[in-house]
């Protein structure tokens, strides 16, 4: 297993995947140890020159006025995690909150946030050692980021709060001590170091956006797939219609399904489709298909990217930077940068499940499959008396509705916090968390697209098949049989929805596709 190196600087979307559900251990940096030594040193000279540091000579928020004394400073840092501990409702899974503590980890380690290497390396060893803050999923607006969230993390590097420990929920001190681990006694601004920034969100978003990329490739492996079996023309997928359009996610999409489908005896060309009496053209669902699924794809890469700046970036407050001795306030907690991007993935992968949906309802439909059997139904004379995939376009169609719901931007919304001091906020986490459930029905609903296809398939030959759909139809039918008599079908969308989250389907396809 790969050792994870932190330094503020190259942390990845892989590397975070790495730690947060692969539990690879983490290291700190020869020179991101200087660094956050160096400005540690230079934080504890600005305080006995007696200057004036937000949230360490000064209360924090509406009372940013209030001078506080040098000796009440740790009780200050205590308290402000301890009020801040505010959040509610569900847990965060165990793999975003280890996204969550890296992430600030990789935030400290770039030597602006003025803590001290212990507290640092503490942090560090909870993650080495499983032990697992209980965090609850609500109760950020994402600014002063993710306050919520990050205290409950920092209550139980205090010994305090809730943990999960080799599997079990028990007391912050009960984990620390269990893991061998000294609780810390937070210093002068500590407390605001370690709850102040965006990780939370940006967590949600690392492990959205690497999942979001893989969806995107089985997404058109199932276009691909569909195409198939709904006998569809390859027209729109030439090469030339896309280099004149240059979009790169374009592109790319129509580039993958031409080589999936390589080989195929079933599609046709157009002038074909004409000779034989059908349309020269497909429905948009399947025309349409690099130019939808494409966007998406360039819609993904410009989120991962601006993640990954997130996530090697100072989102505390105040800042302090050494060379200079200078301690600056500012506002690069605030989440909008990651809310909107997460709303922008949001919409993205509800695009996904729209065009999916579509290509399903043609696929059962007589009307619209050219030859297929109402809703995929294998013999004739059981039909009325048995659904074949009827009931499953109804979850697909209810899945894809759940979609347009979620998909309202909550970056658009803000809503005045401590005392109207903090008045316009990200709802960053809200965002994110919106972003998960929207993948998970997609998931769902390209994996109901596969196992239509797939029967669509086995109408058709699958010996028919192009060399790359014929892989993904291969990956399906060595789990989930072709339907030949009604059964409960929830189980085969459990199997390949496991097989898109485990990357099954894409080791299929990789051979055939780019990206």
């Amino acid at each position: 297993m790969k050792t994870v190196m932190i330094d503020g600087e190259n942390l990845t979307i892989e590397d975070t995947v790495l730690v947060a559900r692969n539990h690879a251990k983490v290291e700190l940096a020869q020179k991101a140890r200087a660094k956050v030594k160096h400005c540690r040193q230079v934080l504890e000279q600005l305080i006995k020159e007696k200057k004036t540091i937000y949230g360490v000579t000064t209360g924090f928020g509406a009372f940013g006025k209030i001078t506080i004394p040098m000796d009440k400073t740790p009780e200050l840092q205590l308290n402000l995690i301890r009020s801040h501990s505010a959040g509610v409702g569900n847990p965060a899974s165990t793999e975003v909150v280890r996204a969550m503590m890296l992430l600030r980890a990789n935030t400290l380690a770039k030597g602006y946030s003025g803590i001290r290497l212990e507290t640092l390396e503490t942090l560090i060893g909870m993650l080495n050692k499983g032990v697992h803050p209980i965090v609850p999923e609500q109760g950020s607006v994402g600014a002063s980021g993710d306050l919520a969230p990050l205290s409950h993390m920092t209550l139980v590097m205090m010994g305090e709060g809730e943990a999960e420990y080799k599997g079990e929920i028990m007391s912050g001190k009960q984990a620390m001590r269990a893991a061998g681990i000294q609780p810390v006694k937070l210093e002068a601004k500590e407390g605001v170091a370690l709850n102040n920034g965006t990780q939370f969100m940006t967590a949600i978003g690392a492990l959205t956006v690497y999942d979001a990329e893989r969806l995107v490739v089985t997404a058109e492996a199932a276009a691909a797939l569909s195409l198939e079996a709904l006998k569809g023309i390859s027209d729109a997928f030439d090469e030339r219609i896309h280099k004149i359009r240059p979009h790169p996610g374009q592109v790319t999409t129509a580039k993958n399904i031409r080589s999936l489908t390589t080989g195929s005896k079933i599609i046709l060309t157009g002038e074909r489709a004409a000779k034989a009496g059908m349309h020269s053209q497909d429905a948009y669902s399947l025309r349409c298909t690099p130019q939808v699924l494409g966007c998406v794809r360039d819609a993904v890469a410009y989120v991962k990217k601006l993640i990954e700046t997130e996530a090697n970036s100072a989102t505390d407050n105040p800042l302090v930077f050494a060379e200079d001795r200078l301690c600056l306030s500012g506002g690069n907690f605030h989440g909008q940068p990651i809310s909107l991007a997460m709303d922008l993935l949001g919409t993205a992968l509800t695009t996904i499940g729209n065009i999916s949906e579509r290509r399903i309802a043609r696929i059962i439909d007589e009307n619209s499959s050219k030859g297929l059997p109402a809703f995929l139904i294998s013999q004739k004379a059981k039909r009325g008396v048995e659904s074949g995939f009827m009931a499953l376009h109804y979850t697909a169609a209810a899945l894809t509705s759940e979609n347009k719901v979620l998909a309202h931007p909550a970056s658009v919304d803000s809503i005045p916090t401590s005392a109207n001091f903090e008045d316009f906020v990200s709802m960053g986490s809200i965002a994110a968390r919106k972003a998960v459930s929207i993948l998970r029905n997609v998931e769902k609903i390209v994996a109901i697209e596969l196992l239509c296809a797939a029967q669509g398939a086995d109408f058709r030959g699958a010996e028919k098949l192009g060399r790359g759909t014929k892989a993904v139809y291969s990956v399906i039918r060595r789990r989930v049989s072709m339907l030949k008599r009604d059964r409960p079908l929830f189980k085969d969308v459990d199997i390949v929805v496991e097989m898109i989250r485990n990357g099954q389907l894409n080791e299929a396809v990789k051979p055939y596709i780019k990206g």
